[in-house]
């Protein structure tokens, strides 16, 4: 181990569902109006995994902290807080989903909270892990675990939703470690525009517009742009440039790095066009990356992913400056920065 003062990644893991819905079936669902071809093209979505009728978010949270351990060798009872990052829908409303976790693989000396903020959720929490890590002395272990599928809300002959197409289904996981000397979580930026909280989301079954008899099938699929020219209007004025703030910013809290010094890029999935402009912008290659065209948008999972892929095609080695990127509806963006592999030694 090293420096107490080092807050690292022990280890990761993944949950993926086995059903899996193709760009053909996308566009079918579409009622023909994205073809097979746009669905893959312009979109990025080749094929997306879908949730089976075990795959709820609680379970597979349990399942991606159970894939961690397996991977580290980690006791359950060392972990001393769950950080749950599985999203509000849920097997049961009103239900502790960290508190599920950590029943379900035996961390009997831990305790845990849920945390929610949309597709941002992971690096909220791997931020809070860190400074918590760092702040308390009784804290050495941190699991930040949970599971994903909002794709069940997608209205798919909703063509204003057509940015919601690629929402999967999946569970991760990262055990954070105080005292580490590899995988270093370094800096963290976030940005929040709480004005746009109110123009996505699922519309009915809230306490604004509840559920009905004459409404339910309906609410089940409305995720919706609920003010889509303020959403539109204020994302194309101000979401890339916050994008790139982050980065910037949290290479900058990672020791006044650089954009040249990014290795790797985890890129949550969006349309290929945006992710191949925001390469172009940052100088950066498709080698540096991996589009997530095979899995679409995982939520929250997307960076355990993205970091799974990197590392199994040797794109991220020993010693890779990883940036990991992330926005979500609310809206808010981040970027957290991982010198993954051994710390260079201090002189």
């Amino acid at each position: 181990m090293g420096d107490r003062e080092t807050v690292g990644i022990l280890g990761y893991g993944l949950y993926l569902p086995s059903g899996v819905m193709t760009a053909r079936e996308i566009s079918e669902a579409t009622g023909g109006v994205w073809s097979e071809q746009a669905v893959a093209d312009k979109l990025g979505i080749r094929s997306k995994p879908i949730p089976g009728p075990d795959d709820g978010t609680q379970a597979m949270g349990a399942r991606a902290a159970e894939d961690a351990l397996d991977r580290t060798g980690l006791d359950p009872r060392d972990i001393d807080v769950i950080l749950c990052v599985g999203e509000e829908w849920k097997e049961y409303p009103l239900t502790t989903s960290a508190l599920y976790i950590q029943d379900r693989i035996g961390a009997t000396n831990a305790w845990g909270i849920d945390v929610a903020n949309r597709c941002c959720t992971t690096l909220t929490a791997l931020k809070m892990a860190k400074d918590m890590l760092l702040a308390d002395d009784e804290i050495d272990t941190v699991l930040v675990a949970g599971g994903y599928r909002n794709g069940d809300f997608v209205d798919y002959t909703d063509s204003a939703v057509s940015m919601m197409f690629n929402l999967g289904a999946g569970g991760g996981a990262f055990i954070v470690r105080k005292g580490m000397d590899e995988n270093l979580i370094l800096g963290t930026h976030i940005i929040a525009d709480g004005s746009l909280v109110h123009t996505a989301g699922v519309q009915i079954g809230g306490i604004a517009e509840p559920f009905t008899p004459d409404n339910v099938a309906e609410g089940y699929r409305s995720l919706r742009l609920m003010d889509p020219v303020l959403m539109k209007d204020r994302l194309n004025e101000e979401s890339l440039p916050n994008w790139y703030r982050c980065i910037d910013e949290s290479l900058r809290k990672s020791g006044n790095l650089t954009r040249a010094d990014i290795d790797y890029l985890g890129i949550l999935h969006f349309k290929r066009s945006q992710h191949l402009a925001m390469l172009a912008e940052l100088g950066l290659t498709e080698a540096q990356t991996t589009y997530l065209e095979d899995y679409g948008h995982l939520g929250q999972v997307d960076q355990m992913l993205t970091l799974h892929l990197g590392l199994e095609s040797g794109k991220i080695r020993d010693g890779s400056l990883v940036t990991l990127i992330a926005a979500g509806i609310g809206y808010v963006w981040a970027s957290t920065c991982i010198r993954w592999g051994r710390a260079p030694r201090k002189d």
